[in-house]
């Protein structure tokens, strides 16, 4: 296979951590199936690792990547704000997954839209990323699942592998990008005008201090997330793992599983906690067309009790 030098990467790249490309394809091997269908004609973006550099392969040519990706891995071209199409990439089978770790990458991260259908998400996802200790932040964790469930949304976690959770909430794909995104926008920034002592959306990390940060920016267009399953280029190479909401409470770190876990994995999906983890039909309720904070007395009133 031909490779192209590193000093095509227009990318910034990052030194590889202490891990293993190979166990991680090896890992890939055995947890394809349970990736499958959340990565599935869902547009990709590859964090990969070689010759000693990390970095990521944002679509064909962003960095070029030669003869890299081939059959089974699918294209499909999209048109970018700045009038440029390029061609994303984007798998339709198990063996997409693996050509995929075959070709050095370590870390699956999706748009929140599916090829064939990239201007409706069928996802939303907002990451929680706290500052503090991990223990004293998963009441506010449930908190916003809590929040979101009051606005007719079902909401699933799932470990980064990182820091944080993400709170994933699958959608019926009707509205559009700046629709989803503006609701995420919406819901983090009136939880964190409830609750200013526990949350916040402010992006310098200097003024999150002892609170959760929302981020809601996962949300726009091109913007990606970790996959389920996803390896993590880090050390100790964890995983990015969904867990039922109750036994957040239990899990003391969000990097609790490795890829040496992948067995333990397997098991894990069957159980009935994570039976159709992920998996709801519903659709994004009206109130992203409501400006909360200027609403009248039945939106306002209606807003601060779901938030509660």
């Amino acid at each position: 296979m031909r490779w192209l030098s590193m000093a095509w990467t227009p990318e910034p790249t990052y030194p590889k951590p202490d891990i293993s490309v190979a166990a991680t394809t090896t890992y890939y091997e055995i947890v394809a199936p349970l990736i499958l269908p959340f990565a599935e004609r869902r547009l990709l973006n590859l964090f990969r690792c070689r010759e000693g550099r990390c970095f990521f392969q944002r679509n064909r040519e962003y960095p070029p990547s030669g003869d890299a990706f081939r059959d089974p891995i699918r294209f499909v071209p999209v048109t970018q704000k700045n009038g440029r199409t390029e061609d994303y990439l984007y798998v339709e089978a198990i063996a997409g997954i693996i050509a995929c770790a075959e070709a050095d990458s370590v870390e699956f991260h999706g748009w929140g839209s599916r090829q064939g259908d990239v201007e409706r998400p069928d996802r939303m996802v907002i990451d929680l990323d706290p500052d503090e200790g991990w223990r004293s932040s998963w009441s506010r964790n449930r908190r916003c699942n809590r929040s979101l469930g009051a606005l007719g949304l079902e909401s699933f976690a799932m470990l980064t592998g990182g820091k944080g959770i993400h709170v994933v909430v699958p959608l019926t794909p009707q509205a559009q990008r700046p629709e989803v995104r503006a609701f995420a926008k919406a819901f983090c920034t009136a939880l964190a005008d409830v609750d200013p002592a526990r949350f916040t959306i402010a992006l310098p990390k200097e003024q999150r201090r002892g609170r959760i940060f929302l981020d809601f920016l996962r949300n726009q267009r091109t913007a990606t997330a970790i996959l389920p399953y996803s390896a993590r280029a880090r050390a100790g190479s964890p995983v990015a793992a969904p867990v039922s909401w109750n036994e957040l409470q239990r899990i003391g770190r969000a990097e609790h599983f490795r890829i040496t876990d992948a067995a333990s994995l397997l098991r894990r999906a069957e159980r009935r906690a994570l039976r159709g983890w992920g998996i709801a039909r519903q659709r994004l309720p009206r109130l992203a067309c409501v400006n909360f904070r200027g609403a009248g007395p039945l939106e306002s009133s209606y807003w601060n009790w779901a938030l509660k």
